[in-house]
């Protein structure tokens, strides 16, 4: 196959999503607004209240602003994709340098944000099973190295696979896709070594941000669950009210994570049709919009402390 001396990349993505553009368009400007509002609210609750002032509100903070900065990457340039679709009639174009700049930021986020959910099923961990050691054991010391952890590690992994990934020669300049990620270039990349091992380098990225922090939280909260099968009543109830809104959003973004594998599995499989395409953008599009969404709303209603604290802050 012959390099392709494109610069730019088409974003086929969007096109499924002309015919309702406009709508779309209104419809994400309002998304946006709302988590900008939410997570910011949230986090000055958070922040403002000394009653919250505790290992697991700092987690969910830093997790709010992941998702606000998150939504600051995707939803902008989405909504200025739109505009730009609407009023012209030729497909969206994206130069691979914006695009591998997306692809880092956003993955670095994502990444960060998996590892903040195992750092936060550390502290109900501790809380539960070694309440009499908890202060002690999550210490603000702990508290920061772990905050410090988590938002420094997944750059420095994701940037060494975007690294990798711009010194791999473009063989096509398509991609069905609404927004950049590193397998959107690693996609249009010509075989080869370089290509091999940027592929693999990227698997051994994703196993130690997603995979590892995933089975721990698994482990976690599994142990929670065992422990609370041997105490009372209230002490379970107590404890699983306190660990029912995290798994929620473990779950949501496990599940985001599994409907984006499967936009690629199917925009990219062969022979994939045209409505098998529409639906990968679909769920490309739900990958994007429902975990900004949801995490506002979990931490804001079903987490008790905050709720009251959200509504004493309304009422002055």
């Amino acid at each position: 196959m012959n390099s392709s001396s494109s610069s730019s990349l088409v974003l086929l993505g969007l096109e499924q999503l002309r015919p309702v553009g406009w709508l779309l368009l209104l419809l994400l400007l309002f998304v946006w607004l709302f988590v900008v509002l939410s997570d910011s609210l949230l986090i000055f609750v958070i922040i403002s209240r000394r009653v919250l002032h505790k290992p697991m509100f700092v987690f969910i903070a830093a997790v709010l602003a992941n998702s606000l900065i998150a939504s600051s990457i995707v939803y902008p340039k989405l909504l200025r994709d739109l505009g730009q679709m609407g009023l012209s009639p030729g497909p969206v174009r994206v130069s691979v340098g914006a695009c591998l700049t997306q692809a880092f930021m956003l993955h670095a986020i994502g990444s960060s944000s998996f590892m903040l959910l195992g750092a936060m099923a550390l502290d109900r961990y501790m809380s539960i099973t070694c309440p009499l050691q908890y202060t002690v054991l999550m210490s603000p010391h702990c508290v920061l190295t772990l905050l410090l952890l988590c938002w420094l590690c997944p750059p420095a992994l994701v940037g060494s696979a975007i690294a990798l990934t711009s010194r791999l020669p473009l063989c096509s300049s398509t991609v069905q896709r609404i927004y950049c990620d590193p397998y959107t270039v690693i996609s249009v990349g010509c075989p080869g070594a370089m290509a091999r091992l940027t592929a693999a380098y990227g698997l051994f990225a994703m196993v130690l941000v997603l995979f590892v922090p995933g089975s721990f939280v698994v482990f976690s909260y599994g142990r929670i669950l065992w422990v609370c099968l041997f105490r009372s009543r209230s002490f379970s109830r107590k404890a699983l009210q306190t660990c029912v809104p995290h798994i929620a959003v473990f779950l949501n973004y496990l599940l985001s994570t599994a409907f984006d594998l499967l936009h690629r599995r199917v925009s990219t499989g062969a022979g994939a049709s045209h409505a098998m395409e529409g639906l990968a953008t679909a769920a490309s599009l739900l990958t994007v919009m429902i975990p900004t969404v949801f995490n506002p709303l979990v931490y804001g209603l079903k987490v008790s402390e905050i709720y009251q604290q959200l509504g004493a802050v309304l009422q002055r």
